[in-house]
């Protein structure tokens, strides 16, 4: 079992920058591919970034170039760092952690990205 608490999200301006955080508890953090999903009002959950467990990393077209991922294994945390951010990134913003066959997420933290 993997618990996922997600911190950072809140309102700020088109053009500005935050940090996203998930901490994840449980052990073997290392071997989790960590992944961070957006919803907007109306819309599916997408994909914005993931990182393996080599720290191989993939991003959305949307967010690519502005959206930095990464982890840290020795804080069981994985970050996403939003720059330039613009009014269609607003969304609530979850964690996931992947490992066949599991398959966790938090519960989410909102970013609202006023024009």
């Amino acid at each position: 079992q993997v618990q996922l608490v997600e911190s950072g999200g809140g309102l700020v301006q088109a053009g500005g920058s935050l940090r996203l955080s998930c901490a994840a508890s449980g052990s073997i953090f290392r071997i989790w591919t960590m992944g961070w999903y957006r919803q907007a009002p109306g819309n599916q959950r997408e994909l914005v970034a993931t990182i393996t467990s080599g720290s191989s990393t993939n991003y959305a077209d949307s967010v690519y170039g502005r959206f930095t991922i990464s982890r840290d294994n020795t804080k069981n945390t994985v970050y996403l760092q939003m720059n330039s951010l613009k009014p269609e990134d607003t969304g609530v913003y979850y964690c996931n952690a992947y490992w066949r066959p599991y398959n966790y997420w938090g519960q989410g933290t909102q970013v609202t990205v006023s024009s």
